[in-house]
């Protein structure tokens, strides 16, 4: 059965407010993972923030002289992954950012170096 104009328009209205909610829970991981460093060492070290990509957000550990990958995030789905390199994302989906339960954990529980990701 074919799709309406409105139909069309409201999924591409939803998939964008999916987009931009996602990009928004990560921004406060990030900030989630900057705030755990900062309580453990009582100084500024690392800054994380996301670089977009096609597919994911990557969240970005920056400090020390030195960049790495701490996650990716799909953009369309708020699943994250850990690293496997800078380019790709482990296999495995970890958490799942759209889920309530999923991110208030996630948000909580997080720690800057990572051991978050292999507690599932």
């Amino acid at each position: 059965m074919p799709v309406t104009f409105a139909e069309y328009s409201a999924q591409q209205e939803a998939r964008e407010n999916i987009a931009n909610a996602v990009l928004g829970h990560t921004l406060a991981l990030c900030e989630a993972l900057r705030h755990d460093f900062e309580r453990k060492y009582e100084r500024n070290g690392y800054e994380f923030y996301p670089e977009t990509g096609r597919k994911y957000h990557k969240i970005i550990m920056d400090g020390n002289g030195s960049r790495s990958v701490h996650a990716f995030v799909d953009k369309k789905t708020g699943e994250v992954y850990k690293s496997a390199s800078w380019k790709a994302p482990a296999k495995g989906v970890r958490y799942d950012l759209r889920i309530i339960s999923q991110r208030e954990w996630l948000l909580e529980n997080a720690d800057w170096a990572g051991g978050y990701l292999y507690a599932r």
